[in-house]
């Protein structure tokens, strides 16, 4: 027997199907929805529909967007000759925050993990290597997560697209702005090393 009444215990067994939200936290959300007005409620159910009825993957990078293709890639004044690709949607978004990258993207919806049965038929490359066929993208910067999923990605995606005379670029990795050098692992204090420049 639940402790909590049907409805309030199953909108906690949904809240905690999201990633990153416990039992706890479940509950504490479940509440504050019960003690909100109506109209608080039915604005969170709207946009949550919303998302579910009118975001889809832009047909030239597969970034979640309203229109096809997204901002993006339907923007004149960025730079078309460079690709950043990232595997997830909210990659781009952390690239943004930077407003240093003025190029277009591509976004993977994943990485190479043989492990969880991710080989590249489940990655989203098709239309990537169609971009590349036009013979205007200059450089390729891979932007995977520094792990070992990331780097086999990175070096796959090098194999694949060198031959075809597009520059790869790996961004660089290494030890965070504000951390102190003596709480850096061995890999990466090595990545800083090799991503080390000229100043």
């Amino acid at each position: 027997m639940s402790v909590f009444a049907g409805p309030l215990s199953r909108l906690i067994d949904e809240l905690k199907r999201l990633p990153g939200i416990g039992q706890k936290s479940a509950q504490r959300i479940a509440f504050h929805i019960e003690r909100a007005a109506r109209e608080d409620a039915e604005r969170l159910s709207q946009a949550i529909l919303e998302v579910k009825d009118k975001i889809r993957l832009c047909n030239l990078c597969n970034n979640l967007t309203e229109q096809d293709p997204c901002e993006y890639c339907s923007d004149p004044t960025r730079d078309q000759s460079v690709i950043c690709v990232v595997e997830t949607p909210y990659n781009v978004v952390g690239i943004e925050r930077t407003r240093e990258f003025h190029g277009l993207y591509h976004v993977l919806h994943g990485a190479l993990s043989p492990l969880q049965g991710i080989g590249p038929e489940q990655l989203r490359l098709k239309n990537l290597m169609e971009r590349l066929k036009s013979g205007s993208v200059k450089e390729i910067i891979v932007a995977t997560n520094p792990n070992v999923e990331g780097e086999a990605t990175a070096i796959y995606l090098s194999k694949l697209i060198k031959p075809l005379g597009v520059k790869v670029s790996r961004i660089a990795m290494g030890i965070p702005v504000g951390s102190e050098l003596e709480f850096a692992d061995e890999v990466t204090m090595l990545k800083a090393m090799e991503g080390r420049r000229e100043i």
